[in-house]
C-alpha cells in the first residue's frame, strides 16, 4: 500500500517525466545516464528515475523524497548566487514557518554547538561545503549545500561566561528560485538532522560525490 508521501513523490516524478526539460541536468545540476540524473544531496549520492528516488542506497518514500521531488521541478537554469545571505525570515512568504523554522533548523543545534564544533571538518566535507564567507561573524561557521543550488551558511556561537551557545541559518541570496518557501524551511530542518546524525554515527557520512 502506498503512503501519502510515497504517493506525492510518485504524482512529481510523474509530472517531471511528462515534460522533462532537455536542460534539466544542467538546471539541476546532475549527471545524465539515461532517464536517470545523478547529483548530491543532503550529503549523499541521490539518484532521481522516473520510477523513485533515491538518496545513498535507500529509497526515499518520505518528507526528504518531497524536497527533492519538487527540487526537480522547481529548479531553473539560472546560477546559484550566494551572497548576500538572507536570513528566512527575508524570503517571500515565510512568517507562517518563521516558529518552526527557528526551532527545527537553529535551535535543535543549539545544545550540540561544542560537538558540531569538533566535527566541523568532516561535516563540511559530507556536504560538499567551505567555510563561511569573510565577514560573517561568530565563532565558527560553514556553508553546507544540502542540494546544489541551495546553500545554507550556519554561524556558530559558543558558549562563555557571559552568552549561552547559539546558532543562526542563513540562506544562499536566490534559493527562493529553486523551491517554495515551505519546502526552503523543510530543506533547513533536514540539513541540521543530518548534521546531528553525523554527530552521533560518524559512518552515516556517506558521499557526497556523483
Amino acid at each position: 500500500m502506498t503512503g501519502a508521501y510515497e504517493q506525492i513523490i510518485r504524482d512529481n516524478l510523474e509530472r517531471l517525466y511528462r515534460d522533462l526539460a532537455g536542460d534539466l541536468a544542467r538546471a539541476l545540476p546532475a549527471q545524465r545516464r539515461d532517464q536517470r540524473f545523478v547529483f548530491p544531496a543532503f550529503g549523499r549520492r541521490c539518484v532521481i528515475a522516473p520510477d523513485g528516488i533515491t538518496l545513498g542506497d535507500r529509497p526515499q518514500t518520505g518528507p526528504v523524497g518531497i524536497l527533492i521531488s519538487l527540487y526537480a521541478l522547481h529548479v531553473e537554469n539560472r546560477e546559484m548566487r550566494l551572497q548576500p545571505l538572507r536570513a528566512f525570515k527575508e524570503l517571500p512568504d515565510s512568517m507562517p514557518y518563521a516558529g518552526a523554522f527557528a526551532a527545527r533548523t537553529e535551535q535543535t543545534l543549539v545544545p550540540h554547538v561544542a560537538r558540531i564544533a569538533q566535527a566541523a571538518d568532516r561535516i563540511e566535507k559530507t556536504f560538499g561545503g567551505h567555510p563561511p564567507p569573510e565577514g560573517t561573524g561568530g565563532d565558527f561557521g560553514f556553508v553546507l549545500y544540502p542540494l546544489p543550488k541551495i546553500a545554507l551558511c550556519y554561524i556558530f556561537y559558543e558558549a562563555d561566561e557571559d552568552f549561552p551557545a547559539a546558532a543562526t541559518c542563513l540562506y544562499s541570496n536566490n534559493a527562493d528560485l529553486f523551491l517554495p518557501t515551505d519546502a526552503l524551511a523543510d530543506v533547513g530542518e533536514y540539513t541540521s538532522s543530518r548534521m546531528l546524525s553525523l554527530l552521533h554515527d560518524p559512518s552515516a557520512r556517506g558521499k557526497s560525490t556523483t
